[in-house]
């Protein structure tokens, strides 16, 4: 339960920096470098939500549901 709600708020965290990248971007207007970081901790946050993804797959934490027939 704990790995799914971590998910969650990763997940949230993503689209919020995807977010705050696109109003800097808007602000901005290419004067500043906020959107490049706003953009590299978006990209890592990914990378990192992954890895956890992969891992608590093989500590049997998460499990897929998909639909086998």
């Amino acid at each position: 339960m704990i790995a799914k709600v971590i998910i969650v708020i990763m997940l949230l965290l993503i689209v919020g920096s995807l977010f705050s990248a696109l109003f800097f971007l808007a602000k901005d207007r290419g004067q500043n470098d906020r959107t490049v970081k706003a953009l590299t901790l978006r990209v890592s946050l990914s990378v990192a939500l992954f890895a956890m993804l992969m891992i608590a797959y093989y500590f049997d934490l998460i499990t897929p549901t998909g639909l086998y027939r």
